[in-house]
């Protein structure tokens, strides 16, 4: 069964793949009163079909499907648009599934049971941001041999081109404007993730994304280079000079 609200264009679009009915139907009616539009669908069949559309400002995508689980629609959704807002809902907490959702590029994750106001919040956080910073550099050279290309969510380098999500270039950009200096993980959930600078909020998704960038730029990830952590402060991206 599926809960559909007619589009209107002002609106920002909302595509819910869950299938306990109760939290579908929870969910869709706080995102309507929020002023959102809402599609939302019970199983991975039509949570794929739908998630491909390309239709939607923001999937909010539970792991544990019928037919398609969350990670394979995930997956699918990358390899068709990069660019895609994705927020996974998740039961399994462990480290391993926040791990695997957030490598296979979404855009941050939320635990069953989950406070309706933090998912919101979250919600808003990603759609606040759909580009990074407009006064970064066009392009972005690490080492020699390693240029990243902002505008085109790429990298240039010896073994050939690298793919970013829009949310790694975000973050690489933010550093790359900051490269000075350490920049705090909760400067870097405000800034680039845009939760308010106050906000209580207990994730890791900072950590795997430079993780995931370390292994993307880095000739060897254990022992980085150019995507440093500085004890106590942060990281700091390296930029050739």
């Amino acid at each position: 069964m599926r809960v559909s609200i007619v589009a209107m264009s002002d609106k920002p679009t909302l595509l819910i793949v869950e299938d306990e009915a109760a939290i579908r139907a929870g969910l869709a009616d706080v995102f309507v009163y929020h002023g959102y539009d809402v599609e939302a669908v019970a199983d991975g069949e039509q949570g794929m079909r739908q998630a491909l559309s390309g239709r939607f400002d923001l999937i909010l995508l539970d792991v544990m499907l019928p037919v398609h689980n969350g990670f394979e629609i995930l997956e699918a959704v990358r390899e068709h648009d990069r660019e895609q807002a994705v927020i996974m809902l998740t039961a399994k907490s462990t480290d391993d599934d926040v791990v695997q959702g957030l490598s296979l590029g979404a855009d941050d994750y939320v635990a069953k049971p989950f406070s309706v106001t933090q998912l919101v919040l979250r919600v808003q956080a990603v759609l606040r941001r759909t580009r990074g910073d407009p006064n970064a550099p066009q392009r972005l050279r690490l080492r020699p041999d390693l240029e990243i290309d902002p505008g085109n969510l790429c990298a240039h380098g010896a073994d050939g081109e690298v793919a970013f999500t829009r949310r790694e270039m975000q973050l690489l950009e933010y550093l790359a404007g900051h490269h000075q200096r350490a920049v705090p993980r909760q400067e870097l959930l405000h800034k680039v993730w845009g939760y308010p600078a106050d906000a209580d909020i207990e994730t890791r998704t900072v950590d795997i994304h430079v993780a995931k960038l370390r292994r993307k730029l880095e000739v060897d990830p254990a022992q980085p280079q150019s995507l440093i952590t500085v004890r106590g402060g942060g990281y700091r991206l390296v930029l050739e000079t």
